[in-house]
């Protein structure tokens, strides 16, 4: 057994050697092959972090971006087709937050803290986080990361870099090829329900009295729409939206959007209208309506949302807005499918001499956008992202839909839709799913047209726009011999400069001191005025007068003046 047990232990040393001797032999082979083989893994990893557009893949990221502009749906964006889309694309996800409450409020905590999300589109907001240096320089990410979104907006590009060659926000909508006006409105205008116009027969209607006579006049008949209180005429003024409702004597007088001040067209000076006669006579026209019970008593005190709900309702005869702050109110009153509430679009002015300047003229804002706070780490993947995001066949995702599916292709290239795919198209539920809703705009993104010819928004498609007329509107287009909506407003006189609002303001400055001041004043002043007793009118307008006129009106003139003189001169 001894003599066994020796052999038996031999025999397996003389294996273990054997082993030994193996492995040293075909160590130098077996690491070459895993040399080899790890510098093919590298590569392989490499392919997969970049991906086929060089966009790093790996980790994946998810950022929070905050929207201070518009309530919204608060989701991750990989939640929808089009987010799960763009995360494979470039390993990126976002985290939304909406605006709830009181902007300036929620910003300026922010502010304070110094906690702030990744991303924010600030709107009103901007000039504040500017100066408080929340954003960070977005150029050299661009060059390196974001060469898609300088081709983009290529001349563009300096108007939102400052003198010191740094951007810190990317605005939205950059025409690309050729600009297509919107067959519709969705600017500022006087909107009268579609059952009212109608009920009149479709009268021509131009200036404030006529409108106003219509509606009170059909709210006598109709004191209850639906078994609910008709609220003869409302309006908007929550929050930094109140400019809705500061703006309409500018309208009603004959001038476009410029913010807080009016500009000659001969002589291109510029005065400001919160104290005017054309200010006055519009306010003096609603305390009227006050006395006389036509005005919806909680114009003052709603809240956004309570303001869409009321459009919503069906029971709101007229009112003053721009059409983008109205949307999800249009779209609850189609799906409700009662043609007869929803809202027609009106050229109202003071005087039939007055010809209307509502329509938007080409323009761009380069002071409202996006931009990557301090707190983001890796911001390049958030440029990536972006830069993705602008390419045209996913412009074509986010404004189109799928081809087959949301719209089609005839033989000459033009995008349509059928009726199915516009009802589809048009569906809150469709949108939300798909991602549109979230990524039409408050992104970086494109106008204009395509390189094929094709609107980049389907509302400017000539064809789409038809189509989606319904027979409640054509027959509103056949009573004024139009054959779109927009047909029933003057075209925008040409206007270098607009819009004057979008120059940029620093922070403590006169003329931002001014606009404060004068925002806090008209907030103040304006309902008191119009919810006067008649007889107290003249008295509360000129204690308004009095409190504004200590205001520094000459410097902020000047300082757009100036603004309208550079723009002449092409110096953004």
């Amino acid at each position: 057994m001894k003599k066994s047990y020796l052999l038996l232990m031999g025999l397996v040393l003389l294996m273990i050697f054997a082993a030994c001797s193996s492995d040293n032999d075909n160590a130098s082979t077996n690491n070459n092959d895993q040399n080899e083989s790890n510098e093919s893994n590298d590569s392989n990893d490499s392919n997969e972090e970049a991906g086929d557009s060089g966009y790093t893949l790996e980790p994946e990221m998810t950022y929070h971006y905050f929207n201070a502009a518009a309530p919204g749906r608060d989701i991750n964006t990989n939640e929808t087709t089009l987010g799960a889309l763009f995360e494979e694309q470039t390993g990126v996800n976002f985290r939304l937050e909406h605006i709830v409450g009181d902007m300036d409020q929620k910003v300026g905590v922010m502010v304070a803290s110094g906690d702030y999300p990744d991303v924010i589109v600030p709107d009103a907001a901007v000039d504040t986080l500017l100066d408080a240096e929340a954003f960070i320089d977005l150029s050299d990410l661009l060059e390196e990361h974001g060469q898609n979104i300088l081709e983009q907006y290529d001349e563009y590009v300096d108007r939102f870099t400052d003198d010191d060659g740094n951007i810190f926000i990317i605005p939205f909508g950059a025409t690309i090829n050729e600009h297509i006006p919107n067959p519709n409105v969705d600017q500022g205008a006087f909107w009268m329900q579609r059952a009212v116009l109608k009920d009149a027969g479709y009268p021509e209607v131009t200036t404030l009295d006529e409108y106003f006579d219509i509606i009170t006049a059909y709210a006598e008949e109709n004191p209850e729409i639906d078994g609910m209180t008709t609220i003869p005429f409302t309006g908007l003024t929550y929050d930094w939206r109140f400019f809705a409702f500061a703006n309409a004597p500018n309208h009603l007088a004959g001038y476009p959007n410029d913010g807080g001040v009016q500009v000659d067209m001969e002589t291109h000076d510029v005065s400001v209208y919160a104290n005017s006669d054309d200010t006055k006579r519009y306010l003096q026209k609603l305390n009227d309506l006050n006395a006389d019970g036509y005005l919806d008593q909680e114009l003052f005190v709603m809240n956004y949302d309570e303001y869409l709900a009321k459009l919503s309702s069906g029971r709101v005869l007229g009112f003053f807005d721009y059409g983008w702050q109205f949307g999800d109110a249009e779209v609850a009153l189609d799906e409700a499918g009662d043609t007869d509430k929803e809202f027609i679009a009106l050229p109202i002015v003071f005087d039939e001499d007055i010809e209307d300047q509502y329509l938007d003229a080409p323009a761009f804002t380069q002071n409202r956008g996006i931009g990557i706070t301090t707190a983001a780490e890796n911001p390049e993947r958030i440029i990536q992202y972006w830069d993705n995001m602008v390419r045209e066949e996913n412009q074509k995702l986010i404004m189109w839909g799928e081809e087959g599916v949301h719209y089609e292709v005839d033989e000459d290239g033009s995008f349509y839709r059928t009726d199915e795919q516009l009802v589809l198209a048009s569906s809150t539920d469709e949108r939300d799913a798909t991602g549109m809703n979230i990524f039409d705009w408050e992104w970086p993104r494109i106008n204009g047209t395509f390189d094929d010819g094709n609107a980049v928004e389907p509302r400017r498609q000539p064809a789409v726009a038809q189509a989606d007329y319904s027979e409640a509107d054509r027959e509103v287009l056949d009573a004024y011999g139009v054959e779109t909506y927009a047909e029933m407003f003057a075209q925008p006189q040409d206007r270098p400069w607009f819009p004057a609002w979008s120059a940029n303001i620093e922070q403590g400055s006169d003329v931002q001191i001014f606009e404060q001041r004068s925002e806090e004043l008209t907030k103040r002043h304006y309902p008191r005025i119009v919810l006067a007793d008649p007889e107290d009118f003249e008295d509360e307008w000129n204690d308004f007068q009095e409190e504004y006129s200590q205001l520094d009106v000459d410097t902020y003139e000047a300082f757009f003046e100036d603004v309208v003189q550079s723009r002449l001169q092409g110096e953004w």
